[in-house]
């Protein structure tokens, strides 16, 4: 007679439900904490927000306002930048005492106002204008000694504020990161000027601080060089806060944490990218979809592969050789109007040209229906929206549409949305192609700026675009994984993609 079987084994989650539960719990996790650190960031510090004639300020004391008169430091941004990104050279200089003053450029940040020009300098006149109000506002409040004003500015701000230091002999000192031109600081003026720039700069920036400081045989200049950083992390760098402390307030306590929202905000930044997995499996009803059918006369994949290559790199550069000419040049958004029209052109032909390289792309199996993909895709560009935009705004910049960026921002999306839906097409939803059509335009953008083609500041965007379409291309795969129709990617992508580009680019 034969042993009784076993009792079967309770069956363990498969593994498409354990997987999202997991992502859902680290992300929960990521965000609790990236939350708590934002919040914790602003502890010991009495923040004021005021419009003074049209220009938008944030006023920043480590102790409340009273009647002491102490130093006032005016910190003032770069091209593309705003207060928000400036806000940790502002707690440096609170921590020792001083009022520090930031404020929003015409064209940026919370300010509806347009910046006039182009260029990574914007109209000097507007510029110094809106430096004219900071600093009679500084001078008129109770608690800060007029006596004692300094000025700080990073790339555009630092031009800005040392043109604007060089006309007034009243600035006390002056701190230029990253200054663009070194006719900003022609011989004797300003005096006391401290000069920063980051080791990994652009050859240019470098060589402006050091044409700058050996002036006058670099008589009451300073100039350092922090290693290792670039144009945007300069302003992060713990050296950077040292020496400002340094050169402003010799003998202050250096209390410097730069790092405070930037820190908490990509954990935030994490958390919301990886909490899109569960949602859009429970969205979309946890279908995965079986692969499409290669057809029978499919060419081998390395032959696919390099036709891939030439197709994304002729309708790349296509597009990068006609942005230039089309009427969203004229959009009244800074480098937005080159980068709407090249990528309206390059997913125009990547759509055309993708039958060629991919036959048209089955239905995924598993479709979730009409009625649930829409809900779906509305419920999560909603979602990419947050994630994106709500991380940048509480940790690194201003991500939140004011004046036209509220028009501006459905035509940004729709271009990124035709050249997503391009990309889609044209890679038939396998993740490595559609990577290599992102990669691809990232190389396209910035071969033509390096060669004139586009505005030279998109070498500077350059970085930030590549992570929004590494990001696109994560999530589609997911969206592929659970079912998704494949008009779905490019709609939630779109609103990934332009919504930064939308809020963060000067108004012009």
């Amino acid at each position: 007679m034969s042993a009784p079987s076993p009792p079967p084994s309770p069956s363990r989650p498969s593994r498409t439900v354990a997987v999202p539960a997991a992502l859902a719990v680290l992300a929960v996790l990521l965000v609790a904490v990236g939350a708590y650190g934002l919040g914790r960031a602003s502890d010991g510090f009495t923040v004021r927000e005021i419009t003074v004639g049209g220009v938008p300020l944030t006023e920043v004391r480590a102790a409340p306002a009273g009647t002491q008169r102490r130093p006032a430091v005016v910190v003032a941004h770069g091209f593309a930048g705003s207060a928000r990104l400036m806000r940790p050279i502002a707690d440096t200089v609170a921590r020792t005492g001083a009022v520090a003053l930031l404020l929003d450029f015409a064209g940026h940040g919370a300010s509806p106002g347009r910046l006039g020009g182009t260029g990574r300098d914007g109209s000097e006149g507007t510029l110094a204008a809106d430096l004219d109000v900071a600093v009679a506002h500084l001078r008129g409040l109770p608690d800060v000694d007029p006596e004692r004003i300094s000025l700080v500015g990073h790339s555009m701000g630092a031009g800005a504020v040392t043109r604007w230091a060089a006309e007034h002999p009243e600035i006390a000192r002056t701190v230029a990161i990253s200054l663009p031109d070194a006719d900003d600081a022609p011989a004797g003026r300003p005096t006391g000027l401290l000069l920063v720039v980051g080791g990994a700069e652009f050859p240019d920036f470098r060589r402006a601080a050091e044409e700058a400081a050996g002036r006058d045989g670099g008589a009451g200049r300073r100039l350092v060089r922090v290693p290792g950083v670039e144009h945007i992390s300069v302003l992060f760098a713990p050296r950077t806060h040292a020496e400002l402390v340094g050169w402003l307030a010799p003998g202050a306590p250096g209390d410097a944490r730069p790092a405070a929202r930037l820190v908490p905000a990509g954990l935030l930044l994490l958390g919301l990218g990886l909490g899109f997995v569960p949602l859009a499996t429970v969205l979309l009803g946890r279908r995965r979809p079986d692969p499409p059918a290669r057809p029978a006369r499919s060419a081998p994949p390395g032959r696919s592969a390099a036709r891939g290559v030439v197709v994304a790199t002729a309708a790349a550069g296509l597009g990068a050789l006609a942005a230039p000419v089309l009427p969203t040049t004229r959009l009244p958004l800074a480098v937005g109007g080159y980068l709407t029209g090249f990528l309206l052109v390059t997913g125009l032909l990547l759509g055309l040209a993708g039958r060629r390289w991919r036959s048209a792309m089955p239905p995924p199996a598993g479709h979730p229906g009409t009625t649930r993909s829409v809900v779906a895709a509305g419920l999560l560009t909603g979602y990419a929206v947050l994630a994106v935009a709500l991380p940048i705004h509480l940790g690194l910049t201003s991500a939140l549409p004011v004046g036209a960026r509220w028009w501006l921002l459905p035509v940004v999306a729709a271009g990124s949305l035709v050249f997503l839906a391009g990309a889609e097409r044209a890679s038939g939803g396998h993740v490595g192609r559609h990577a290599l059509v992102g990669l691809v335009a990232v190389v396209a953008l910035t071969g033509s700026a390096a060669v004139g083609l586009a505005p030279g500041f998109v070498l500077l965007v350059v970085p930030l675009f590549a992570l929004l379409v590494a990001g696109q291309v994560a999530w589609a795969a997911v969206l592929r994984r659970a079912g998704a129709p494949h008009w779905v990617p490019p709609v939630v992508g779109a609103a990934l993609l332009a919504w930064p580009v939308a809020t963060t680019l000067p108004l012009t």
